[in-house]
């Protein structure tokens, strides 16, 4: 059998285990082992497997998915989103729209400490939802906006998906933390003017609340400040050099449960159940890498990847056309996969196809950090859109009585911006890779 064969017998087995409700992370390891099995025998896949579990578990930097998703827990437990949503608020919910304005910023304010997306909109929406139903906005407008919202968690730092990313394409952690900066403060930008624009263009979906009055502004200010001296101090230190992400992941996780604990809005029998989601969380993770490392394994051995990177190299068109096709390949599988399983499978059969393009006179280092984030903004994008956003049905599920479809509509204005982001990352790399500069 040729080697496009193989790759396609192996992914195609894989497809039929997730149709059969397989878990992803199995699905893709007995794909892989039997196709690996099949192109080199048995004893090569039992010297294989025997070292699998070690090399992909060992490695220290995956130390840091468990402490940045525990520091998350232990955010959302003590109440750290409400504080942060009472906030913005405060500044800007005296605006038309300001309210929902209000929970984007919170949600990248959020995001900061947590590093899920799904968990940022989930949170987020418990605490901002009854205050704009209470101001009488519009389900569309105030589903919409933050299930958009959510998706800053994996992009603004700590992503725990940028993080396998750099694992899985060898770059550094902390520079991709860097090149995620400006991009997220892009998406946080144009969702706001998304707002700014829809409540004027479309009246009677948001209210206008009285100003706040200056007192209870930086009362709430006050209260929001230590959390964000959290962010300051994790990623100051981490460009700063003065430690690894890995350690700034456990500055800010005692950094988070200390503050917690001061304040009285956690107890210790909250900080242990926090534990058992971050353990739950941590083992779907490397689980799903165990099962893409033999799938990838696999399809190296198919020489798949390898013979698609000669095959685009020699093709007469635009490297970035080839650039934009992949984000487009990226956006519509994120409709109906999971962002994590997506990025595992597609990442090593398409990354040596763009490391191996002619882009912008760009170092590899360069091309494959740019890549990165544009591959975190199109999974971003695939979390919100139809038929199967997952963002989306997270909303859904808090706010019962909004029909789904009616977050879909609600959401279509802030996928023009996210088309208007991605333009423009696209074209314009140093948007991202100027803040690199910065990391020593």
């Amino acid at each position: 059998m040729s080697n496009l064969g193989s790759a396609a017998l192996i992914l195609g087995a894989m497809l039929v285990l997730i149709a059969l409700r397989v878990p992803i992370g199995g699905a893709m390891f007995v794909a892989g082992a039997a196709g690996y099995w099949a192109m080199v025998g048995d004893i090569a896949l039992l010297s294989y497997l025997k070292g699998l579990l070690w090399a992909r578990l060992s490695v220290y930097d995956l130390s840091v998915i468990p402490l940045f998703l525990l520091m998350g827990q232990l955010a959302s437990e003590a109440g750290f989103s409400r504080t942060l949503f009472h906030a913005a608020n405060t500044l800007l919910g005296h605006r038309q729209g300001g309210v929902a304005m209000a929970s984007i910023v919170a949600c990248m304010a959020f995001g900061s400490i947590c590093g899920s997306s799904v968990a940022t909109a989930a949170t987020m929406s418990q605490v901002a939802l009854p205050e704009m139903k209470r101001l009488r906005y519009s389900d569309r407008l105030a589903t919409a906006s933050l299930a958009v919202g959510g998706t800053l968690g994996i992009l603004i730092p700590p992503s725990v998906i940028l993080i396998i990313y750099a694992l899985l394409a060898e770059q550094s952690i902390v520079k991709l933390f860097a090149a995620a900066i400006v991009p997220g403060l892009l998406a946080t930008i144009l969702y706001m003017a998304t707002i700014a624009v829809y409540v004027r263009l479309v009246p009677g979906h948001a209210t206008v609340q009285p100003p706040i009055p200056a007192r209870q502004r930086l009362a709430a200010l006050r209260a929001a400040w230590p959390i964000a001296a959290i962010f300051l101090c994790i990623f100051g230190g981490i460009y700063g050099g003065y430690f690894t992400a890995t350690e700034g992941a456990a500055v800010g996780t005692v950094a988070t449960l200390g503050l917690g604990l001061a304040r009285r809005q956690l107890k210790w029998r909250a900080v242990a159940g926090c534990f058992l989601p971050t353990a739950q969380a941590t083992a779907m993770i490397l689980t799903v890498l165990l099962g893409a490392s033999m799938m990838n394994t696999a399809l190296a051995v198919s020489r798949v990847p390898a013979d698609l990177a000669a095959w685009i190299g020699s093709l007469a068109v635009p490297p970035l056309a080839i650039v934009a096709g992949f984000i487009l390949c990226f956006i519509l599988l994120g409709c109906v996969l999971d962002e994590l399983a997506m990025m595992l499978l597609l990442l090593p059969i398409l990354l040596p196809s763009i490391l191996a393009l002619e882009l912008f006179g760009l170092s590899v280092e360069h091309k494959a950090i740019w890549f990165g984030i544009l591959m975190l903004m199109a999974t971003g994008v695939g979390l919100i859109a139809p038929p199967i956003g997952l963002n989306v049905y997270v909303v859904a599920n808090i706010a019962r009585t909004v029909p789904i479809g009616e977050i879909y509509r609600g959401v279509l204005p802030f996928l023009l911006a996210d088309l208007v982001r991605l333009t423009l990352i696209l074209l314009l790399p140093s948007l991202t890779l100027w803040a690199l500069r910065f990391v020593r």
